[in-house]
């Protein structure tokens, strides 16, 4: 039998899944604003999306940026060993945040999308100060 991952491992390859998602999300708006023609060449100019397509893509972006930083403290937790009930919960709202984030920042929800950002970030950086105590 293989042993249970552990909820911040968990949540990671949720995370990971997420982004694929985002990225076939941000695939298929980008390429009915420019086209085919235009999504299958080279990116040697850069093509400017507006609209659903370029917030797709900004959302995108961002959880590359937050993913990083969410993977680092879920490694951190894991080889520390300080893996806990607390941190585990940590990594399910980073993973709440970034779900809810996607709507907001496609629909504008302003200021709940700097909010609902703020959550994940602070969802992070809990887990790496368990890690340090």
């Amino acid at each position: 039998m293989t042993p249970a991952l552990a909820p911040e491992i968990t949540v990671l390859a949720l995370a990971g899944l997420l982004q694929i998602v985002q990225m076939v999300l941000y695939s298929v708006t980008a390429q009915r604003q420019v086209g085919t023609k235009t999504a299958l060449k080279p990116r040697d100019e850069a093509v400017t999306l507006t609209g659903t397509p370029g917030r797709i893509q900004r959302a995108m972006n961002n959880h590359f940026e937050g993913l990083i930083l969410f993977t680092l403290a879920v490694v951190v937790v894991t080889l520390s060993g300080s893996a806990s009930a607390f941190t585990a919960t940590c990594a399910w709202l980073y993973l709440v945040a970034r779900i809810l984030y996607i709507p907001a920042y496609i629909r504008g929800w302003v200021p709940w999308r700097s909010y609902i950002w703020l959550a994940g970030l602070l969802a992070t950086t809990l887990m790496m100060l368990a890690s340090l105590l």
